[in-house]
This record gives structure tokens, C-alpha cells and sequence, in this order.
């Protein structure tokens, strides 16, 4: 995002909310939102290698180095969060996996594995993880276009509907159905590590 910013593509409200939705719609729904659904299930029968292959299919079909890595460091960093909040040995030892480097510890798979082992329903771990990601998009907008305040409640307000819709969306969707269809968006990623100043990592 902070490239289309830099490339003057988004500098008012309308176009922040264009922007999450196609993020939405093109990005989350026919990637992470899969595979968070997915591992969801693989915890719930304790399919380990099934929740291997996502692990290798979501560092796969992030092209962009920047996307790759933000998944690992903020899935890392998220397990090192809630892993003494939840007694639970699958957790531990998935937690185990990723300290001895055995796996690399994606966000959207632990992110689906935290839901599953703490007793959360799909469509809410679903929803949750597409409210947080637009949201941490905005509050960065705010402070990079900038925004005001108000312009980014007021943003989010437009995306509620959006993210409902695509929650229900995503339950009818499997493995199958993964592609990576937000092309600007990606090529935005790939540039973004070489741009002259940036706020953000990814």
C-alpha cells in the first residue's frame, strides 16, 4: 500500500476504500482466508502433514520476498505472543517446529491453528483475521497519506459489509479455489523494498 501511496494512487478516502477491498477480495479471500480455514480443520483432526503442505503453500504463493518474510516474522511474532496465554500441547509443539527451524511459522496458518486449539468457530477466525488485516491497512494510511482519524473510522466503517461478504465467501472456498489474482498488488510489494523512504517493512 504505501507504494500506490508514494505513486499518488491513493490520497483520498474512496480510493483507501477501493484499495482494502480489492486487497480483500483478490488477496485475503483467495489466499490466507483458505488457508486459515485449512489449518483450522487439519488442527482439529491433528492432521500434522496436512498443515506441513500449508505451511510450504503459503510461503509459496506470496511472490514478493517482502510478503513472504512479513508473514514469518509476524507469525513468529504472534506465537511468541499467545503461547503462554494457551496451555495447549499441539500449540506447543507446532511452537516447537518453528523455534528448531524445522518449519518457518507463516501468520494465516498459526493464525488457523490458534482458532482451532482455543475453541473459536471457523467463520469467526475467518472474519476476525480479514477485520485486523484491513484495519492494520488503514491505521497505516492515517499515518502515511495522512489521514485523519475520523477518515480512517469512517473507512472502516465502509468495509464492515465487504468483510462479512467475504467471510461467507471464503466458507464455500477449498484448497482449489487458492489463486493470486491481486497482480498490482503484488508487483506494489515487489517494489516496495527498493522505494527511496518508507514508514513500513511490508
Amino acid at each position: 500500500m504505501e507504494t500506490y501511496i508514494q505513486n499518488d494512487l491513493i490520497h483520498t478516502k474512496e480510493e483507501l476504500v477501493d484499495y482494502c477491498a480489492s486487497y480483500l477480495f483478490q488477496n485475503l479471500v483467495r489466499g490466507d482466508a483458505i488457508l486459515i480455514q485449512e489449518a483450522f480443520d487439519a488442527t482439529l483432526e491433528k492432521n500434522v502433514e496436512k498443515l506441513l503442505e500449508l505451511e510450504e503453500l503459503c510461503g509459496a504463493m506470496k511472490l514478493a520476498k517482502e510478503s513472504r518474510d512479513a508473514s514469518v516474522n509476524v507469525g513468529r511474532q504472534f506465537i511468541r505472543t499467545i503461547s503462554p496465554l494457551q496451555d495447549d500441547p499441539f500449540l506447543a509443539e507446532w511452537k516447537e517446529r518453528i523455534d528448531s527451524q524445522s518449519i518457518k511459522g507463516h501468520y494465516a496458518i498459526l493464525y488457523g491453528i490458534y482458532s482451532a486449539v482455543t475453541g473459536t468457530s471457523k467463520r469467526h477466525a475467518v472474519l476476525t483475521f480479514m477485520y485486523a488485516t484491513l484495519s492494520g491497512l488503514i491505521q497505516n494510511a492515517v499515518r502515511s497519506v495522512p489521514f485523519g482519524q475520523n477518515t480512517g473510522v469512517q473507512a472502516m466503517h465502509k468495509l464492515i459489509q465487504p468483510i462479512t461478504e467475504a467471510t461467507e465467501l471464503v466458507s464455500t472456498f477449498g484448497l482449489d479455489d487458492i489463486s493470486n489474482n491481486a497482480l498490482g498488488i503484488e508487483l506494489a510489494s515487489m517494489q516496495h523494498e527498493y522505494l527511496f523512504s518508507r514508514l513500513f517493512i511490508s
